[in-house]
């Protein structure tokens, strides 16, 4: 039996499904009203995406898996979207190269728009209708606009760190939004960091019921998990600062040799989006960008940007080292844990506490891969997950910049050991 590629236990309610896709689709405009159309076109690497081509990706899905399969005599607003913003569907067909979206200069910003619009219309007329159709075509629809919708949260997250990726490479640190909430002065990390115990045993990890899942996420299954512990928040940076100060990234030690040869390769001396600006190496004079601007570096936020190698390392030069996915999981579902609100950087918390859940994605030392008896699913669709599960590692948690409501304890995030230009931090583990 071929596993769905999502799970939703929702009833058909067709009025509040249409509710929840326009709420969806506008918080993406509202994320993309304060750019410029040069600011949504251009790409600063490969690995980010315009804000227009997210734009047209996120209306190209409703297009291409729910009206071109499910609308009667639907028109295709035009035929070359099909190639020219498909992501990675191998199944859909032709592909423009990841590493040139930038180049796209046409369609312009405003004619992606208007396709927007049309998608929109076509897919409220088509929820209002669907009411007269079989239940199982219902179900079928309903899921795969669940999953659009799902997506599309997904790429809200990016367009604000990509839009954050290309405002960095400006020589002035302009900022994305204005209306950055006022901070007292950092003053010293706190020593507050405690450690939450994760008894040996056999538990139940992966989801179990609820709204929504990947597939990635299923099916539910038993782990054991070795004694434990795990820390009560993230790492801040003023923690970070400390390895920075003390030298982590001039010394091999630390870090796995890929990482090692990596951080030489790139010069790396401290995370993304940091800089001295007094240029002396003190403890004082440290900046960070956000999509605020510039805003001088607290010690208590959490640490983020960072990549796997530089989050291994960091916990390595701790004494500790970063959970696995199932630890993370069993001690997030064994002790209460506060969830931060969305916003657009992490916040600061001296409690014991620190920022909890949610304020940055936290590394973990497991690779991604299948659980045990995971299925991909069948039609391009399939293609959502299951073929990235090699060469990458496990985040959870979710970021300030994940849409509320859209993560969960049992998601898994994934990215390759390199990456830096997601709102990436960590929270430590150690052996008892």
């Amino acid at each position: 039996m071929v596993q769905p590629l999502f799970v939703s236990s929702e009833a058909m309610d067709w009025t509040a499904l249409a509710l929840q896709f326009e709420r969806v689709r506008a918080c993406t405009q509202k994320l993309a009203a304060p750019l410029s159309a040069e600011d949504a076109c251009v790409q600063s690497m490969p690995d980010a995406s315009p804000a227009k081509w997210h734009l047209a990706h996120t209306s190209w899905f409703f297009e291409t898996f729910v009206l071109a399969a499910h609308q009667q005599g639907h028109q295709v607003f035009d035929a070359s979207y099909r190639m020219l913003f498909n992501s990675y569907y191998q199944q859909v067909g032709a592909r423009h190269p990841r590493a040139q979206r930038g180049l796209l200069s046409r369609p312009s910003l405003a004619q992606i728009m208007t396709y927007r619009a049309v998608v929109d219309e076509q897919m409220l007329a088509l929820m209002a209708a669907m009411k007269e159709r079989k239940p199982a075509t219902q179900q079928a629809v309903a899921q795969l606009i669940t999953l659009g919708l799902q997506h599309e949260q997904q790429h809200q997250e990016l367009l604000l760190t990509d839009i954050k990726h290309l405002l960095s490479c400006h020589p002035l640190w302009p900022a994305y939004a204005a209306d950055s909430p006022a901070e007292t002065d950092s003053g010293p990390a706190h020593a507050d960091l405690t450690w939450q115990p994760v008894e040996a045993g056999i538990y139940r990890i992966g989801y179990g019921d609820g709204d929504f899942a990947f597939d990635n996420e299923m099916p539910r299954h038993s782990v054991y998990v070795q004694t434990a512990q795990i820390a009560s928040r993230p790492v801040n940076n003023g923690e970070f600062l400390r390895f920075v100060l003390d030298g982590g990234y001039r010394q091999p030690q630390w870090w796995l040799a890929e990482g090692w040869d990596w951080c030489q390769a790139q010069q790396l001396s401290h995370p993304c989006y940091w800089r001295d600006a007094e240029g002396h190496a003190g403890d004082g004079g440290w900046q960070e960008f956000s999509l605020y601007g510039v805003r001088a570096l607290h010690a208590l936020r959490p640490v983020c940007h960072i990549s796997y190698f530089e989050a291994d390392a960091y916990a390595r030069w701790a004494g500790a080292r970063l959970p696995t996915e199932m630890e993370w999981e069993v001690a997030m579902g064994l002790h209460e844990w506060p969830v931060s609100r969305p916003g657009l950087h992490p916040e600061a918390s001296a409690g014991c506490q620190g920022s909890g859940i949610g304020q940055v994605w936290e590394w973990t030392q497991s690779s991604y891969a299948a659980y045990p008896g995971f299925r991909v699913a069948e039609g391009a669709v399939g293609e959502y997950n299951g073929k990235f599960m090699v060469n990458q590692y496990v985040l959870r948690g979710g970021s300030c910049l994940t849409p509320a409501g859209h993560a969960r304890l049992t998601y898994r995030n994934f990215f390759p050991a390199t990456a830096r230009w997601q709102m990436t931090g960590l929270r430590l583990a150690r052996d008892v």
